[in-house]
């Protein structure tokens, strides 16, 4: 059974940087597309940023210029390495898989930005 598990969320100070990671585990075959999602408290999920297997990416206008999303296709990992955080990106952060066929989903990592 697939699964992906996101890490390095946690509290961090306006201003300062986390780096997310996700990983999947199983046999999940070929993946077109892989993102982040958010979800902030009252509010519906959203898009954060996502990358094609060949590296095109695409980014929420509030992250620009501030998160940077990679992937490495050999392992299956994606990461958002989120810069100059603010207020706002607090929330609980879903990587998303795509492949063909299905969408694969973490369980969710908060991200708590503090003044």
């Amino acid at each position: 059974q697939v699964q992906l598990v996101e890490s390095g969320g946690g509290l961090v100070q306006a201003g300062g940087s986390l780096r997310l990671s996700c990983a999947a585990s199983g046999s999940i075959g070929s993946i077109n597309l892989m993102g982040w999602h958010r979800q902030a408290p009252g509010k519906q999920r959203e898009l954060v940023a996502d990358v094609t297997r060949i590296g095109f990416t695409n980014y929420a206008d509030s992250v620009k210029g501030r998160f940077t999303i990679s992937r490495d296709n050999a392992k299956n990992l994606v990461y958002l390495q989120m810069n100059s955080l603010k207020l706002e990106d607090t929330g609980v952060y879903y990587c998303r898989f795509a492949s063909t066929s299905r969408d694969y989903w973490g369980q969710g990592t908060q991200v708590t930005v503090s003044s």
